[in-house]
């Protein structure tokens, strides 16, 4: 067949290339499909792929099969991909006939943000299909099918849909009044989309209908879509939309369930109810974003019935109708009574100030007075079951959902308020529901479980980051809470198993069960996890715990829906403007305390919000109004308690008297008696990292203080966002209604807004809290522990987004009737302020926080390094010619000289600078760091160029440790090392256990012991054997074939080999890393902390294990495997990874390292930042649109910051980065910051994953660098339609730092016409990897070798590198005596076997010496530090159009080189390899048991006319031999040769082909193939197509070896399971035997149809030129006609052999048989003849 692959998503469709007569096509191309939409949307998609038979030019081409799923599965696979997995292809209308093949692919589905991971593969993974299964966990190999039934019974409350106009018109001619609807019910599912029939006009349709849909079990598509929509002959409009996501009402565990739901109601929200043609809400409708108004309910129930009988089922959705269901055996309608009361409304905008408003609350219809219940016309006697009619008719009389409208006051014209006083309006609502209580009982009760654990996890959390020991114990109390609640979750769960309220559905029942087990199960875990904290696995188990969280939280929500959500909303004008949705379970009244909702009766604080796409935004971040409501719902018969949590103080009228007679109205007001009046003081202390709202990127913020009516503004402070206020406000006298302990304990809530100031226009906006005060009653004394109260931080929001902190910390003091001062306490003295402009004369006298809340303070000093700053963009179209920066912290500001040109050298003068200030000694109060860079212009004028935040110095503070400090806690660690010890294991302390900790670098380093020394591998260019090593080799070298020599030649290694090496290297080390985890994992979390001790634990054992892999040392021995003394290394490293020990005996090809991110995100270098970090600058508002908030980046600055307390204690152990004591200064060691002259060399290998850029779907990259104003293109040697490129190129550029710092790497799409795009870049910061102390200038490698591909690049050799970075850190320099090294106080020994086995000079040896201690350069205290290996680093590539989508990967690495030093030498080729030429030679001797197809002629005898036809390329190099005609046997004799020319890569094992892709290319396209040999076996027909045979593929590179005959020849050669011997024609070079053909039945398994004998011979090209060879059985070299019987040949050609061979052959005695009776016939019939004549004549007698 001819097959072509369709990729869908959604109503995209891509195809591949069609691949000609295969059934095992490859193609590998790759395909991009952007998407801009909202996540809800999208991940509905499906992705389609099916295999086609190839398109023709008319017909589209049959399915053959496909496959479905859709995006949010491929989105919830780990790290949102699968990789490299079969996809199951099947028929969608042919369900019997299994599967149809499978298709091999990678999905991947990444958001913005999201980092592509690209798991590490070998290429030389089998394709084991069944293990690899492109399926999600826990879902079978083995997929039934099934059928989903959704059922759909009725509807009602459905709003108008249709204008009424038209309507008065119809009833005005005919008389008849309709409903203005006409709904219907459409299914999406699977991408399978089912309708139900329209029912015209009605609000309360009825359908009783059912959806089938087919599709496999289980699905893998996530979510069923029901949509109510309205038919209308122009466009049908929905109605409403519900998701049911098939994980909440299935469960796959073994006591799992299949996915059921209901029968039961389902609500349905979206825009407002009242019709209008232009509905600015209609998004709701589809389900996106939160519905603003109830719209309808549907009844609807699902059901899945695993169908095992294969009848044919349809691809369609199916619709029959189904039997009516009697609801009330599903919940039967309890009549529900909610109350509101409404406490106060303040803070309403402006806006709605000056028009009467009144509020309306309601649930479902009920309750919706302007727009709620559409009466159906349609009388309901006809209804089947009694309870519709409750249900429809519910009349207003039994609500009164509104209160009275009154006009808005205000005191300030800022915000207005309902003047309410002392009557407190009251809102009530009876109507009618299923009664599906439990529902939202059980959810309420987890919800309760996970607040609590959350809340817990949150202080443990805190506390964690503080490193306060008191986490553990915090810890062992929340789970001890979850133990008990889960306790109590199955007691109350137990105890109404028969209760009214109960769930009917199965759904109910199944999750009934499965909520108990679950939650027994986590307080199970959780009490055993208790008893596991410890101090060492403390941050593990608070992990674990977290899991609980997520388990428990997916639990709470119930599918199937209890009640409508209960909407408030304010009505302006008899329009509805702000509202607020609350969910009914929240306010639901149970007489078991745990199942109440979490504001049942309880005073709540509501914002109401715009609805719709108003209310997201910068329109959505003001609120409209605050509500202070009250909220009771519940059965009528619970109605007596719903003025339980009232706040008390209120008079008990008439109608509370009568609370418990269900039909009694309630109170419509509520009269409060007892008030008091309080004194409100807010402390505004100082807020940090506001969001910036002006051009500047500044803000000059004030903040506004309401407390209910009133509002009080604090001071602007312009341009900063870390304004300090220290700001007291007082508000004299506050009313508040209840009685004192309810106060107390449920104080009024505080809203704190922040703005910006604009002198011209509204104040902007940023952000908003909410704060209890501190209540101090009457009787009570101002006094410590309660009072003064301490500051606190409070988090700021706007809308969704976090808009910085707040410190500050309120009180209310209550004051006594006469209102005298002396109950309160003294206000603090006023500060002075200098007249502004600001302070008018109605603010008063500012007065400052007092004394005992503002923090303490201390003596701070902060030391600044100014590097330089970099990439500074123009300010008002001025480039900055003389920037300098400022370092503002709690009003002081630090100044850093003035750089006087900028263009020549942006770097600062005098680096270091200091500022001594007070600070607070608190952490909580810490200020934040303003860093701000100006440009001092001409006249003395400066121009702010951009500012950046640092929220907190906590960053960049400094403890000291002092002598005294680091004894106790050595004395301490030391205890607990000796308490951990195993008694199995004694000899685990021993000399080096000891461990310091390097305050700056964190790195755990040995200190290594003064007495004993260390010994060190070598590894000199090739592995060093010892003498029995070496015999062993020698046998296997006889073993093994000449040819291995050959390749492993040193002549024919290059660079490549070393990367080809490494990477397969690392793809080990990766497994065995794999594996360690999880053997770490499975061992009991009990025995795990004696092995590792505290400092393994800081730096993580297994990175320490893969760093070691080639130079081991004898500490991470001790940490891994706790093995006696120092084993030798080689030992260890072997032990770690057996393979790759092994491998480097054999081969021993230098190795690097390959890094599969950039280099800078290795944990072990820091980002390079020891001495710079950078510091974006940035300017303008930030508005929230990311794209916008890119561009306001306006240059960055570099530098370091130190803060420290001052003086520094004496005694102090410490050290700076580069080791020397802090008192002088942390940055002494400080390189040189003038402009150095810097060669660099940018090694480009490859590409991987492009994003296709061409409408084929590939693209023509080529690469660009930028470095400063050089500008390198390589645009000539583009390569043509190749999505992974290999460059194989290095550039150099000559750079100055600091000028050209930024290196950009750009891979761009190369156009025929029109300009390049740019697929993607990145960006590397040269010049802090220049100055790092990590010294990643050079990779250093592994060996050092003088020449060969392995040569040592670095200008330096290893010695002069070692004597460098020992005078850095001012140790004494390494001294080399013979087999040593001495280094400081340390010394290295040598330790092999032949100490100068290969090395004769000294010199050779001191740099391996030196090069072995370079490499654990990290384990020396004080100075050392991990050095940059020889490493290739993979980074990322982004496109600035599409932020945060990675488009491709690209592996690279830099080396620098300083001009000032000697220069290295020439750079290292790494081009790519040429594919070498070989020839393959086959030659089809004979074949043997080919199937005969034909009947032949005359005869009727099997017989066939056999030829074999190979390829090696594709189908367009196919040869064929000639025809053996008339096979009676099966045997074919051929002697026939093809011959195959291909260019091979030996060390990808791919063929390369270069073609055009068709008649228009402008260029030639390589492209890699696996080297598969194809050889197919045929009958040749005369007259109609041949047919075909059998067929066998054979992978050169392993394939098995031929039988030695045709009886040894069967399909058991084929296995793949190593019991078959393998052959490697590249190794082998010339093969001969005989193999099987077959062809593969329908039920997957093979069948033998033939086998052929043939010869394969491989053959450089060189070799091939000397002994050429003729195709077929030509010159030169002929072979000789085959001895084909004479019986083979073709009939109509020879007619005179067709009658020898065929009907004499057969017919031989019948046609003797003819003759003799022929010839008696003739003698009989000439005697009868003749007798007569005869007779005449004798009678005559003539």
């Amino acid at each position: 067949m001819d097959p072509v692959v369709c990729v869908q998503v959604g109503e995209q469709r891509k195809y591949t290339s069609v691949k000609e007569s295969t059934n095992c096509p490859y193609y590998n191309e790759y395909f991009v499909f952007d998407f801009h939409m909202p996540p809800v949307m999208l991940f509905d998609k499906i992705i389609t792929l099916s295999v086609l038979h190839s398109r023709k030019l008319l017909c589209s081409g049959t399915v053959v099969g496909s496959f479905k799923i859709d995006l949010k599965t491929v989105y919830d696979a780990p790290d949102h991909q699968f990789y490299h997995k079969w996809a199951l292809l099947t028929d969608p209308d042919d369900i019997a006939g299994g599967p149809k093949g499978y298709l091999k692919c990678d999905i991947s589905v990444i958001g913005k943000g999201d980092t592509v991971k690209v798991p590490q593969k070998s290429e030389k993974d089998e394709d084991d299909i069944e293990a690899n299964l492109l399926l999600p966990d826990g879902v079978p190999v083995e997929r039934q099918r099934a059928r989903f039934i959704v059922r759909v019974y009725r509807a009602d409350g459905l709003p108008k849909m249709n204008s009424s106009i038209v309507a008065n018109v119809k009833k005005a001619f005919t008389g008849e009044f309709k409903d203005l609807v006409d709904p219907y019910v459409q299914v999406s599912f699977a991408g399978l989309t089912g309708k139900t029939s329209v029912k015209k006009h009605s609000y309360a349709p009825v359908w009783n209908e059912q959806l089938v849909f087919t599709e496999m079990f289980p699905p893998l598509c996530q979510r069923i879509k029901i949509q109510l929509r309205d038919n209308d002959p122009v466009n049908n409009t929905v109605i409403g939309t519900h998701f049911i996501d098939l994980k909440t009402i299935s469960n796959d565990g073994e006591k799992g369930f299949l996915p059921t739901f209901g029968p039961t109601f389902i609500h349905l929200y979206g825009s407002t109810r009242d019709y209008s043609l232009i509905d600015e809400h209609s998004n709701l409708n589809t389900g996106l974003g939160e519905g603003v108004s109830y719209r309808a309910r549907l009844l609807v129930a699902i059901r899945t019935e695993i169908t095992d009988n294969i009848d044919l089922a349809p691809s369609e959705v199916e619709v029959e109708p189904t039997f009516p269901i009697n609801e009330t055996a599903y919940g039967k309608n309890e009549e529900f009574f909610m109350f509101t009361t409404v406490l106060d409304v303040t803070m309403i905008d402006k806006k709605l100030g000056d028009k009467p408003i009144y509020l309306e609350i309601s649930i479902g219809n009920a309750g919706n007075t302007i727009d709620g219940h559409n009466q159906t016309t349609r009388e309901l006697s006809d209804s089947d079951s009694d309870d519709n009619i409750e249900v429809v008719t519910t009349t207003e009389a039994t609500w009164q959902s509104t209160t009275p409208p009154v006009k808005p006051m205000t005191n300030d014209r800022l915000y207005y308020y309902l003047p309410y006083w002392d009557n407190k309006p009251c809102m009530h609502v009876r109507s009618i529901w299923p009664d599906y209580r439990r529902r939202m009982y059980n959810s309420n009760i987890i919800a309760k479980i996970v607040d609590k654990l959350e809340e817990g996890l949150s202080e443990v959390h805190s506390l964690m980051d503080l490193e306060d020991p008191g986490g553990e114990r915090k810890l062992r109390v929340v789970l001890d809470e979850v133990h008990t609640s889960c306790a109590r979750y199955s007691s109350i769960a137990k105890g109404n198993g028969s209760s009214a309220g109960m769930g009917k559905t199965k759904l109910d029942k199944e999750r009934m069960k499965l909520c108990l087990r679950e939650i027994e199960q986590i307080g199970n875990m959780a009490r055993n996890l208790k008893a596991l904290v410890t101090k060492h696995s403390f941050k593990e188990r608070y992990k674990t715990a977290q899991t609980y969280l997520q388990k428990l939280r997916f639990l709470i929500e119930d599918p199937q829906h209890a009640m409508p959500d209960v909407f408030m909303w304010v009505i302006s004008n008899g329009k509805r403007v702000a509202y607020q949705r609350i969910l009914a379970r929240d306010l639901i009244y149970s007489i078991v305390d745990e199942e109440c909702g979490r504001d049942c009766a309880k005073v709540q604080t509501l914002f109401l919000k715009l609805p719709g796409k108003k209310g997201i935004g910068p329109s959505g971040w003001s609120i409209q109004a605050k509500l202070q409501v009250y909220m009771w719902l519940g059965l009528l018969k619970h109605k007596k308690n719903f003025v339980n949590g009232l706040p008390k103080g209120y008079e008990v009228s008439h109608e509370l008297r009568n609370a418990e007679r269900p039909r009694a109205m309630p109170p419509s007001t509520i009269h409060y008696v007892e008030k008091h009046t309080f004194q409100m003081r807010a402390h505004m202390y100082q807020a940090r990292s506001l969001i910036g709202s002006d051009a500047s990127g500044l803000s000059d913020p004030f903040a506004r203080v309401i407390v209910s009516e009133y509002c009080k503004t604090t001071q602007v402070i312009d341009e900063t966002l870390s304004p300090t206020w220290d700001e007291l406000l007082v508000f004299e006298e506050i009313l508040i209604y209840g009685t004192k302990q309810e106060i107390k304990s449920e104080p009024p809530a505080i809203i704190i807004e922040i703005f910006d100031q604009d002198k011209v226009g509204k104040s902007e906006f940023i952000g908003r809290t909410i704060a209890r005060p501190h209540v101090k009653l009457l009787e009570e004394a101002y006094s410590k522990p309660e009072f003064p109260p301490s500051l606190e931080w409070y988090e700021l929001t706007r809308g969704p987004d976090h808009a910085g902190e707040l410190l500050a910390t309120f009180e209310l003091l209550q004051l006594t009737q006469t209102a005298d001062e002396a109950s309160l306490p003294a206000l603090p003295e006023a500060k002075l302020v200098a007249e502004s402009g600001i302070g008018d004369s109605d603010t008063g006298p500012i007065l400052p926080v007092p004394r005992g809340i503002r923090p303490t303070l201390a003596k701070y000093r902060i030391e600044v390094l100014f590097w330089g700053l970099r990439d500074l963009k123009r300010i008002h179209l001025l480039t900055v010619d003389k920037p300098r920066v400022d370092i503002e912290c709690a009003g002081h500001i630090l100044y850093s000289s003035v750089i006087q040109n900028a263009k020549k050298n942006p770097n600062f003068g005098t680096p270091v600078k200091f500022l001594e200030l007070e600070l607070p000694e608190q952490e909580l109060y810490r200020p934040p760091l303003t860093i701000r860079a100006v440009d001092c212009r001409s006249f003395g004028r400066y121009t702010l160029v951009g500012t950046h935040m640092i929220n907190s110095i906590h960053k960049y503070m400094y403890v000291p440790m002092t002598k005294r400090e680091r004894e106790a806690e050595e004395r301490k660690k030391s205890l607990q090392q000796l308490q951990n010890v195993d008694p199995a294991n004694p000899n685990q302390l021993s000399a080096n256990s000891y461990t310091v900790v390097d305050t700056d670098n964190k790195e755990v380093s040995p200190l290594l012991p003064k007495a004993k020394d260390t010994p060190i591998m070598l590894d000199y260019g090739t592995s060093q054997p010892t003498k029995k090593e070496l015999k062993t080799e020698v046998n296997k070298k006889r073993k093994q074939s000449l040819s291995d020599e050959v390749d492993n030649d040193e002549a024919s290694r290059d660079w490549w080999t070393k990367y080809f090496a490494s990477v397969e290297a690392m793809i080990e080390e990766n497994k065995e890393a794999r594996k360690e985890t999880a053997h770490l994992q499975s061992q009991q979390n009990g025995t795990l902390q004696i092995y590792l001790d505290e400092a393994t634990h800081n730096a993580n054992a297994l990175q320490e294990c893969k760093r070691e892999l080639s130079w081991s040392s004898e500490r991470s021995e001790k940490k891994k495997h706790t093995m006696k003394g120092a084993a030798t290394a080689a030992k260890f490293v072997a032990r770690l990874s057996p393979k790759s020990a092994r491998r480097k005996k054999e081969l021993s090809t230098a190795l690097m390292k390959i890094y599969p991110c950039e280099l800078e995100m290795q944990s072990e270098y820091n980002g390079f930042k020891e001495w710079l970090l950078t510091f974006d600058l940035y300017r303008g508002k930030k508005t929230g649109d990311d794209i916008e908030d890119e561009t306001r980046v306006v240059g960055t600055f570099k530098g370091a910051i130190k803060v420290y307390k001052w003086p520094l204690p004496k005694d102090i152990e410490d050290h700076t980065i580069m080791g020397f004591d802090p008192q002088y200064g942390f940055f002494q060691g400080l390189p040189s910051n003038d402009p150095i002259h810097v060669l660099v060399r940018v090694y480009v290998i490859k590409a991987n994953d492009l994003h296709p850029m061409d409408l084929n779907g590939k693209a023509d990259p080529y690469v660009v660098l930028q470095l400063g104003s050089k500008r390198i293109s390589d645009k000539d040697s583009y390569i043509s339609k190749q999505l992974n490129p290999v460059f194989g190129k290095c550039f150099e550029i000559e750079a100055t730092f600091p000028q050209d710092s930024m290196l950009t790497i750009q891979i761009l799409d190369w156009d025929l016409v029109g300009s390049d795009d740019l697929i993607g870049e990145t960006r590397i910061d040269l010049e802090n990897r220049f100055y790092s102390r990590h010294r990643a200038t050079c990779g250093i490698a592994r060996k050092y070798e003088d020449y060969g591909y392995n040569q040592w690049r670095d200008p330096m050799k290893p010695t002069q590198i070692l004597t460098k970075l020992c005078k850095d850190g001012k140790i004494d320099g390494p001294i080399y005596t013979n087999g040593k090294v001495k280094v400081g106080r340390q010394a290295f020994y040598l330790q092999t076997d032949e100490a100068d086995c290969n090395i004769n000079t000294r010199v050779g040896l001191e740099e391996h010496m030196a090069l072995a201690v370079l490499h654990r350069w990290h384990e020396f205290p004080r100075i050392g530090c991990q050095l940059v290996p020889d490493h290739v680093e993979t980074r990322p590539l982004y496109n600035p159009d599409k932020p945060g989508i990675e488009q491709g990967k690209l592996e690279m690495w830099v080396d620098m080189f300083p001009m000032d030093m000697p220069l290295p030498g020439p750079a290292l080729d790494i081009s790519p390899r040429k594919p070498k030429s070989y020839e393959l030679r086959i030659v089809v001797w004979n074949t043997d048991d080919v199937v005969l197809e034909d009947d032949a002629f005359f005869t009727g005898e099997k017989m066939s006319d056999i030829y074999v036809k190979g390829w090696l390329k594709g189908p367009e190099d196919c040869q064929c031999t000639d025809i053996h005609y008339r096979s009676l046997t099966g045997e074919g004799n051929f002697n026939w040769r093809f011959i195959y020319p291909f260019d091979y890569l030996v060390a990808e094992e791919k063929i390369v082909i270069s073609r055009k892709e068709s008649l228009f290319s402008w260029d030639e396209t390589e492209c890699k193939i696996p080297a598969r040999l194809e050889m197919q076996v045929w009958d040749a027909d005369h007259f109609s197509a041949d047919d075909f045979l059998g067929a066998i593929t054979l992978d050169l590179n392993r394939f098995p070896r031929g039988a030695k005959s045709s009886k040894l020849c069967t399909l058991n050669m084929l296995k793949m399971d190593g019991s078959v011997p393998m052959v490697n024609i590249f190794k082998q070079k010339r093969v001969k035997g005989w193999w099987p053909f077959y062809i593969k039945k329908e039920n997957e398994e093979m069948e033998l149809t033939g086998k052929v004998e043939a010869e394969i011979h491989l053959l450089s090209k060189e070799e091939a030129e000397k002994n050429p060879a003729g195709l077929g059985r030509n010159e030169p070299d002929p072979l000789d006609k085959p001895n084909r019987p004479d019986a083979s040949f073709m009939w109509f050609l020879n007619p005179l052999k067709s009658i020898r061979y065929i009907v004499w052959h057969n017919y031989k005695w019948a046609i003797l048989k003819l003759l003799v009776v022929f010839a008696l016939a003739i003698v009989l019939l000439l005697f009868f003849y003749s007798v007569p004549g005869y007779t005449v004549k004798k009678i005559i007698g003539a």
